[in-house]
């Protein structure tokens, strides 16, 4: 990844992280979004189609760009124009019911999650190595609120495709958490079932530095006494040691290969300058460009400014 590079220094909001050829159809489909041009939308779908083609071995780069393309095109009708246009089609499936997962979000609930579970088990049916279908089926099951044993039996399902799916096992952190189905002891159970087993440059490497976060979020919003004293969780030993390790490593343009790894920087970012220690948060800043990511730089208002207050004290 061209983390060292001179040009994109400026920060900007980047859902496409460092996948050029993901910004530049964000793009095309940004400016189409504002055309009437005859069979427009017959030419976004081929180039969304062709787009999530390519490298198609690779499952995680595919799910990081369904996953902004989900989330981008949530109000879009293209996702929906494809999937009729394809009934049978593997990826136009999971892509639809994808931003119907994302528009759920955004509103609070589902339009529809009955029509968006079916359209996944066809989507899984059509590819069964996929994992994807199965991701967007663990977040229709947070959303709404299914069953513990729905949720942990679509669990087993991803994990069973791809041991370190990124965005599923930060999808069971946030439905263990206090905040939705589960406590303290659960996240911290979850957790430390992945130190001992988990690769250190594996794609949900972040999952534990999410948590601590999250504890850290948690405890500013109670306000008060807590509110002050919150910067000294990342003062803990556990916190403490985890930080140290990923400075140590996490930078180096050798160490992570997986799609959406300067989200994993920002969020090292973030947590150093929490910490308090800007000085050390420099060679994270340089490794991350300009790429600001929205969460967990929005908890302080405009991400962009808050990224680039940090990376200011950082220099």
């Amino acid at each position: 990844m061209p983390f060292f590079s001179t040009r994109g220094r400026t920060p900007r909001l980047a859902p496409e992280l460092d996948d050029a050829v993901l910004g530049k159809l964000l793009k095309r489909l940004l400016s189409a979004s504002r055309s009437s041009m005859p069979g427009e939308t017959e030419i976004c779908v081929a180039q969304i189609a062709q787009l999530l083609e390519q490298d198609s071995q690779n499952t995680d780069r595919r799910a990081h760009r369904l996953s902004v393309l989900a989330e981008f095109l949530a109000e879009s009708h293209l996702p929906g124009a494809w999937a009729k246009q394809e009934p049978r089609n593997a990826r136009a499936l999971a892509l639809q019911a994808w931003s119907q997962l994302e528009r759920g979000r955004g509103n609070g609930r589902m339009t529809d999650a009955a029509a968006t579970w079916k359209a996944c088990l066809l989507a899984a049916e059509l590819d069964p190595a996929d994992p994807s279908p199965w991701v967007v089926m663990l977040g229709v099951a947070r959303l709404e609120r299914y069953a513990e044993r729905e949720v942990f039996a679509v669990w087993n399902e991803i994990v069973a495709r791809d041991r370190w799916n990124r965005e599923a096992y930060l999808s069971m952190l946030a439905h263990l958490s206090p905040q939705e189905a589960g406590s303290l002891a659960q996240v911290l159970e979850f957790v430390g079932s992945l130190r001992t087993r988990m690769p250190a440059n594996a794609p949900c490497a972040s999952v534990e530095l999410a948590a601590h976060v999250m504890q850290y979020h948690s405890a500013v919003a109670r306000g008060g006494t807590e509110a002050l004293l919150a910067r000294n969780h990342w003062n803990g030993e556990r916190a403490a040691q985890f930080l140290d390790r990923a400075l140590a490593t996490w930078p180096s343009p050798a160490f992570f290969s997986h799609a959406a790894a300067v989200a994993d920087l920002n969020l090292l970012a973030y947590a150093l300058t929490a910490a308090g220690g800007p000085r050390e948060t420099a060679p994270v800043f340089d490794a991350i460009g300009g790429k600001v990511t929205s969460w967990p730089w929005r908890v302080d208002g405009d991400p962009v400014l808050a990224f680039e207050t940090a990376r200011s004290k950082a220099r």
